[in-house]
């Protein structure tokens, strides 16, 4: 009897390992993902599972990016791939090569999940959406520098209305996709004072399956795009085709081309707005400079006549100089009247005319007026006027005479 070798831990873990991978060199096996690692390194830990049974696989950092799409939790799928063994757990796991979504319905039901989580944060709305510039200076392209799409851009802007235009070379299908259009997304963003920020962004690609666009149905895609301060336009793809970038972008054009129409309106048309609009300011003008003339000719109508006016005010301010003058005469005539009137009055009032009927003014020597006996009698001089002169008199003391008896005036007539 043959004696059983005495084996290592390594050694039979060496041998499970060869064995399994000579037997399982190349599978197939189709299961849902689940428990989905995506490591530092860019290798990426997942499970395989169905009704009874799981089954652990790696997918190593470098496969296309195709297969790494279709890594996601909840999606069915069809990895190819080998067995092999981990010595250091003791379990086998499968090492896949390509995977992809078990069908196309997979993938629209993954990608209907993603926009329903998307929508339900507000991404889509439209109130966060920003107009897209009426004539933008600097037009940004996201899109390859290889292919048709930047050439059929840049022939249409020419055509239309010719801007400066600022391309981003990024891969438009692949692992590579969706990272480089989220840094050139973010990167037109936050570009410096030394190179012209674009107006618009314009993210294209041609037409292709859902599997070649789903680069633009990534997440850090859409939020690059709704955290974006440049207005985008999402090209991508023919008009059928709809990406999430669709939804989130403030404007969706069905085709590249499509695209570089909606960014600038065309300049002949241009040309022609802009003068149909002058003709139409000038016809307005002329309208209005008619429509104001006649207002004020029938105002003008209505209104009295300037000249007319003044040369009465100045007729009244005539006549009432006139009225003026001739009332200053009358005033002048009236008082002058009263003042002779008065004069021949206080002339008739006068001494002088008292003497000329007789009388005599009688004063002093200071030209005071003696009106009593008495008081002549006690002067030295008199002042006697008459109506030709004055005569001076020197009065005659009156002597003592006895008292004749006092006859009744009767008897004087008797």
């Amino acid at each position: 009897m043959t004696e059983t070798p005495i084996l290592s831990v390594s050694e039979i873990s060496l041998s499970l390992k060869s064995c399994v991978e000579q037997v399982f060199a190349h599978v197939k096996v189709r299961g849902e993902v689940s428990d989905v690692k995506r490591a530092a390194s860019g290798h990426i830990y997942f499970s395989l599972k169905d009704k009874d049974s799981v089954l652990s696989a790696i997918c190593w950092r470098g496969r296309s990016c195709a297969t790494a799409q279709a890594i996601q939790v909840g999606l069915e799928v069809i990895c190819t791939g080998k067995l092999s063994t981990y010595p250091g757990r003791s379990n086998y796991q499968m090492i896949v090569d390509e995977a992809e979504p078990a069908g196309i319905g997979a993938l629209l039901k993954l990608l209907n999940e993603r926009k329903e989580k998307l929508e339900k944060e507000g991404l889509f709305e439209s109130s966060h959406k920003k107009p897209i510039p009426y004539l933008p200076e600097t037009i940004g392209v996201i899109t390859s520098p290889t292919g048709a799409v930047i050439h059929d851009i840049i022939h249409r802007l020419t055509d239309r209305f010719p801007r400066h235009v600022l391309l981003w070379p990024v891969a438009v299908q692949g692992e590579n996709c969706a990272p480089e259009v989220t840094s050139a997304i973010k990167g037109f963003n936050n570009l410096s004072e030394k190179f012209p920020k674009p107006d618009v962004l314009i993210v294209a690609r041609g037409g292709g399956s859902l599997e070649d666009l789903w680069g633009f149905n990534e997440e850090s895609v859409v939020r690059a795009a709704y955290a974006s301060d440049i207005p985008i336009i999402s090209a991508v793809g023919h008009e059928t085709d709809t990406t999430l970038l669709d939804y989130v972008a403030d404007l969706r054009a069905p085709t590249p081309t499509g695209a570089a129409e909606k960014a600038v309106p065309q300049r002949l048309e241009l040309t022609q707005k802009v003068q149909t609009m002058g003709l139409r300011l000038t016809s307005s003008l002329q309208r209005t400079v008619s429509e104001k003339r006649l207002r004020v000719q029938v105002a003008r109508k209505g209104l009295p006549n300037l000249m007319e006016m003044i040369h009465q005010l100045i007729q009244r301010v005539d006549d009432k100089s006139e009225q003026l003058q001739n009332a200053f005469h009358n005033l002048y005539r009236s008082h002058s009247d009263k003042i002779q009137g008065m004069a021949r009055l206080l002339d008739s009032y006068s001494y002088k005319n008292i003497l000329k009927r007789g009388f005599v003014l009688v004063s002093n020597s200071a030209r005071q007026i003696i009106t009593t006996k008495e008081k002549a009698e006690n002067l030295s001089a008199l002042n006697l006027q008459f109506t030709d002169g004055t005569l001076y008199v020197v009065p005659l003391k009156p002597k003592k005479k006895k008292t004749a008896p006092v006859i009744p005036q009767d008897d004087l007539f008797s």
